[in-house]
């Protein structure tokens, strides 16, 4: 089976719909794929029901966008979680809110030197998907200023820029504790991704663990080869669930649906860990 547990559509900040995306797992061969938009359920329905079509599996999920104290940010997979519980939609919905409200400024200082404006922004997305950094990229794109996403991330969009504007995230503890008390399977995205920036201390891996920390996603591009032996160590000291990942977000981002998949067994034991919603298609 190929597994493939972290997927973005143009819910957030993929180039595909749900169902686009659904279809594109299925044509690569994979037997089961995960939606994992980042803050955001919506495309869930359409998701499972183009699985449905499709007859590939569907695993249900969101990435959680954290912050630690020390300001190094950290993301959390959720999958099989209660789309509808309270304390974590109350957290998702402000942190989709600060999203919009630093995207706009980030906007209005763009606009002192580049010809982008809030309408080309939004141009660049579609309905009920969570504006961000992306999609900035993307009008930037269309504008001629820069050549593609990556371009615009290194030069313009990165931290420390002055058109940079921080946004609120939950606290990666607090984020593990939402999450299963949702009933869902929480999971260390890409935890030692260090070309994305500072990654966080053992300290904190600990803290996420003993707040419930389920798992940790191993198998990505963006975890160097000595720091998944450093992961794959952690996992089996503290049997934790280990994931392999595309992190896929269509044209958006270069990686591609299958790059790094995910074993049976550890499949098995989040489908077996997560009440809160269900599974499409997987027997």
């Amino acid at each position: 089976m190929l597994i493939d547990l972290h997927t973005h559509s143009y819910v957030s900040d993929g180039t595909e719909s749900p169902g686009d995306l659904v279809r594109a797992a299925a044509q690569q061969g994979l037997s089961v794929v995960a939606l994992t938009d980042h803050d955001q359920t919506s495309g869930w329905e359409e998701a499972a029901q183009t699985a449905l079509e499709t007859g590939i599996g569907l695993v249900p999920g969101m990435e959680i966008s954290c912050r630690t104290d020390n300001h190094i940010s950290v993301h959390l997979l959720a999958y099989l979680h209660d789309p509808l519980n309270e304390d974590l939609l109350a957290e998702i919905n402000r942190a989709r809110s600060s999203r919009v409200t630093r995207a706009q400024r980030m906007v209005e200082l763009l606009s002192e030197d580049f010809p982008i404006t809030w309408d080309t922004v939004q141009e660049q997305t579609h309905e009920d998907a969570t504006i961000g950094r992306p999609h900035i990229a993307d009008a930037l794109v269309a504008a001629g200023v820069v050549g593609d996403r990556s371009e615009a991330f290194a030069r313009i969009l990165v931290p420390g820029s002055r058109y940079y504007v921080g946004h609120y995230a939950v606290d990666p503890v607090e984020a593990v504790e939402l999450v299963k008390r949702a009933n869902g399977v929480p999971v260390f995205a890409h935890p030692l991704a260090s070309a994305r920036g500072r990654v966080v201390a053992e300290n904190v891996f600990h803290d996420m663990i003993d707040a419930g920390l389920a798992g940790v996603e191993v198998f990505h591009r963006d975890n160097p080869e000595h720091a998944r032996t450093q992961l794959l160590k952690l996992a089996t000291q503290e049997d934790l669930i280990v994931t392999g990942s595309s992190d896929y977000h269509g044209t958006g981002k270069p990686n591609r649906l299958a790059e790094n998949t995910t074993a049976r067994d550890q499949l098995e034991r989040i489908l077996e860990l997560g009440t809160g919603s269900h599974s499409v298609g997987i027997s």
